[in-house]
């Protein structure tokens, strides 16, 4: 079976600082053909990821009435604990077999998004945790402001231009789980979706199961080679280039029988936008072949609200 590897190079994010273009072309034409890459030193230090992986596996860990003490109901799952099987893809029969703990960004007291974007919440258990995920985010929000330049050369803009847009933005840091799955389960691990935001960074598709539904209707498996991370366009970013970059359909599959047994872990960050940045049709991207799909603009809010509503986070 074909996987992503053997039609994708690797790309290298230690190239950026010597060639900034000639890494913006690769990154871009995979980005173009896939809707998604993989990139290898991305800058996120090791340690710091091997101590997020062990805090991640320790609160999952934790008894189940422990974990509900931080569901915030009604809360949209914007922060804190989401139980087992609560999130369903769009359109999908079976909800999803995972849980998960989101975190969000640190804001000044007063700051003008504080009514937007939710206070995070913090686990008492275990030790660090705090600390150990707010290193976490920035060092992945460094990483995609890097990407995220490389995109706008991709796309003839200023290297900057993107720096307004997702200043204060309301980025994800997701901590997943999918526990072992019985050899009947009818649900997938995810459902095939598509992601809401600008870009995804992922780590953790180590542990297969992650699938990317090709152009020709195949569905590839992704396995990274090991610290490397996989990093796709948002839904928010096919919007904003006019589908120019696809937003790529995914999901988790069931693991064979023999690993039916064995949990995945997977950390991805969903990089997003301001609230009340616009999401308007880039004017390079219209053409006579690709007119506006999108004439009329929305804020980022506004949107990520119908789509929350629509994976059953929020119930209108």
């Amino acid at each position: 079976m074909a996987t992503v590897l053997d039609e994708v190079p690797l790309v290298s994010m230690a190239e950026q600082a010597n060639d900034p273009d000639g890494f913006a072309r690769k990154f871009g034409q995979s980005f173009r053909r896939f809707g998604f890459a993989m990139v290898a030193d991305h800058g996120v230090p090791q340690d710091l990821i091997d101590r997020a992986w062990s805090m991640t596996k320790a609160f999952f860990d934790l008894p189940e009435q422990e974990k509900r003490a931080y569901f915030v109901e009604g809360g949209g799952g914007a922060r804190g604990y989401t139980p087992f099987k609560t999130e369903i893809a769009k359109g999908a029969q079976h909800v999803d077999l995972k849980e998960f703990w989101h975190v969000g960004r640190e804001l000044a007291k007063g700051h003008r998004f504080e009514k937007d974007m939710a206070a995070n919440i913090w686990p008492d258990r275990p030790e660090g945790f705090r600390e150990t995920f707010l290193e976490l985010f920035q060092a992945f929000d460094d990483a995609g402001d890097r990407l995220l330049s490389a995109i706008a050369r991709y796309l003839g803009l200023q290297p900057d231009w993107f720096d307004r847009a997702v200043r204060d933005g309301n980025s994800v840091l997701r901590l997943l789980h999918y526990p072992p799955v019985a050899a009947d389960a009818p649900e997938v691990r995810a459902g095939a979706h598509e992601d809401i935001n600008l870009i995804t960074l992922l780590l953790g598709a180590e542990e297969a199961g992650l699938e990317l539904l090709d152009r020709d209707g195949r569905w590839l498996p992704v396995k990274p080679p090991e610290g490397a991370m996989v990093v796709n366009v948002g839904d928010m970013l096919q919007r904003l280039t006019n589908h120019y970059l696809p937003s790529t359909t995914h999901r988790v599959v069931n693991p064979p029988v023999e690993r039916r047994g064995t949990p995945r872990y997977s950390m991805p960050f969903f990089l997003h936008p301001a609230p009340d940045f616009l999401i308007e049709t880039l004017p390079s991207t219209i053409t006579e072949a690709n007119p506006n799909r999108y004439p009329e603009p929305i804020t980022a809010h506004d949107y990520l609200f119908e789509r929350l509503v629509e994976i059953g986070l929020i119930k209108k």
